[in-house]
């Protein structure tokens, strides 16, 4: 059975190249949700973290959210753990009794120290019993340790004392005549090998006597018979291995072959999978595969993690996420089709792609930030916010109101904003002076840094768009920067294909915005902006993406297509 998507991690994330908005509101919620019992949810980041966020979350105490590139479920997630294994130094019957307790036909073997060594499957067992050489010579030498006889015969040793170290052994079965048994020991003499005989009689004592004397390796006696303390005492004397077990001479025939170790049935040419291997490129790579249980092991030191069967690929547990200031596939973190999205707190547009199995909860509302959404769960559930999150909370709100000033500003925001600052003990106008003055991005970063730190890609009448937004205590810096930034955006045409990338640049102290656009002409020719002189876009009030910017994009391609 595979893992329970119970046992899978649940992330609270939100979109790519984040903004304060996004990081605080999945840091908020995240904590939210551990405290309502959901112990194992965890806030994430699909990429790097601003400056100024990086100034809240330090003020804040507390860590960055853990990066992720990737949510597609990996084979260490959804394999099982609780494996069924044997060691390589196991008998075929403990790995046999294993199999048959557990209703398995493949069982992984492994050394002491955890590694995988191969695969034992059901039919390999048999080598073991009956070797692909039937000839009597063959099948009655064998590799095995007397202590694994002894263990696997439960029998009592009574001669010298056993070796654990496996030997070459041959198995004589002293049922025949005394004299018969009396010629083979004089020919395994004369070969030299008679050190090497396992012999297995009743209550024979003729037949005891001359094998000790003549020094074969161990004396079997079956039944439940005993030795004379003048032959044990030559035993001992001669080195030979004396064990006294309850079983008839066939039965314990067979199972000294079981004593053998598995080690010798071993296939080592098996498919092993990877701990960090994609479950999406799994089902393809193993659909025409004659092998039924694959292995994961840590591609660090081959240590066997757990196991999968093909069974486990057709409707494996998926990554749970919470998505936070965003719904649309094409901003959210990679693999997230393979992922199961479990809640939805966000305040923008609804997009069409985002599909679930089951009804989710999902909270979308016009207001100016997330984080206020966050901030009123908390409010509504009665559960105290601690000061480090109500840091973060109050950063995301005033980042993306700046300060209750942009025109997405909501009554809820005004309300929430003044509830936090009361819970916090803070001055929201010098929280926001402070927050603005902790990072320029046109100051302190590379022209596709600036660009890619606070960027979102939208499709819209089957057009892909690209808007990223800067936001600056001046614009002093914008025109030393611009040839940079306007490269930055052809690039992006010429490698994604967008048809048109925007850049707004925001002065937050006059809420006055300027603007560089590249690709399809049409589209740039018909965005609702003035150009200056240099053929920079001016915005005078424009402050908003989403409220402003985002709409009169959405325009300007209707009427692009329309002009077609």
């Amino acid at each position: 059975m595979s893992s329970s998507p119970s046992n899978m991690p649940l992330y609270v994330i939100g979109h790519k190249n984040p903004d304060t908005d996004a990081i605080c509101a999945a840091i908020g919620y995240a904590d939210l949700l551990q405290k309502q019992g959901k112990t194992e949810a965890l806030a994430a980041r699909c990429g790097k973290v601003p400056a100024r966020t990086a100034w809240v979350l330090e003020q804040a105490g507390m860590e960055k959210p853990l990066l992720l590139d990737d949510v597609c479920s990996s084979a260490e997630m959804i394999c099982r753990k609780d494996v069924v294994q044997v060691n390589e130094n196991d008998t075929f019957l403990h790995a046999y009794q294993m199999m048959l307790s557990n209703g398995v036909r493949n069982i992984p073997v492994v050394t002491s120290e955890g590694k995988l060594c191969g695969l034992l499957k059901y039919l390999d067992l048999l080598q073991l019993l009956m070797p692909a050489n039937t000839d009597a010579a063959s099948v009655r030498r064998m590799s095995a340790s007397p202590v694994k006889v002894a263990a696997t015969l439960e029998a009592e040793s009574c001669g010298a004392a056993l070796s654990d170290e496996e030997e070459q052994i041959v198995m004589l079965v002293g049922a025949s005549s005394v004299e018969t048994v009396m010629s083979r020991f004089a020919d395994a003499t004369e070969r030299g090998d008679v050190g090497s005989y396992v012999v297995l009689c009743g209550d024979r004592p003729i037949v005891q006597r001359e094998a000790i004397s003549n020094g074969v390796r161990m004396l079997v006696v079956t039944g439940g018979f005993g030795v004379a303390d003048d032959l044990l005492a030559m035993a001992k004397e001669r080195g030979v291995f004396v064990l006294r077990c309850k079983q008839d001479t066939a039965t314990a025939a067979k199972l000294i072959r079981c004593s053998r170790m598995v080690r010798h049935a071993l296939d080592n040419n098996i498919v092993r999978l990877l701990a960090d291997d994609s479950v999406k490129d799994l089902r393809t790579q193993l659909a025409h595969q004659q092998q039924d249980l694959f292995p994961v092991i840590n591609p660090g030191d081959n240590s066997l993690m757990g196991v999968i069967s093909k069974s486990d690929l057709i409707d494996p547990p998926r990554i749970r996420l919470v998505l936070v200031d965003h719904n649309e596939y094409s901003q959210a973190v990679e693999g997230v089709e393979e992922a199961e999205v479990m809640e939805v707190i966000d305040h923008h547009r609804l997009a069409g792609d985002l599909v679930s199995r089951e009804p989710i909860r999902y909270l979308n509302e016009p207001v100016g930030s997330s984080c206020t959404l966050v901030a009123r769960e908390y409010r509504y559930a009665g559960i105290d916010i601690p000061r480090g999150v109500v840091l973060c909370l109050i950063a995301g709100m005033v980042s993306d109101t700046l300060n209750l000033t942009s025109p997405t500003t909501t009554d809820l925001d005004r309300e929430i904003l003044a509830w936090l600052c009361e819970t916090g003990g803070v001055d929201a106008a010098q929280f926001t002076r402070d927050f603005f003055a902790s990072g320029s991005l046109l100051a302190h970063n590379t022209a596709m840094e600036a660009v890619n730190a606070d960027r979102k890609v939208f499709e819209e009448n089957g057009a892909r768009v690209s808007i990223s937004h800067v936001e600056e205590s001046g614009l002093e810096l914008f025109a030393s920067r611009r040839d940079e930034l306007d490269a930055v955006l052809d690039d992006l045409i010429a490698e994604k294909r967008y048809n048109l990338a925007l850049l707004i640049v925001t002065d937050i102290t006059s809420h006055h915005s300027v603007l560089l656009a590249s690709g399809d002409d049409h589209i740039i020719d018909s965005l609702p902006f003035e150009r200056d002189g240099d053929g920079v876009f001016q915005g005078p009030g424009v402050v908003s993406r989403k409220k402003q910017v985002f709409p009169a994009v959405c325009q300007a391609l209707r009427v692009a297509a329309a002009h077609r």
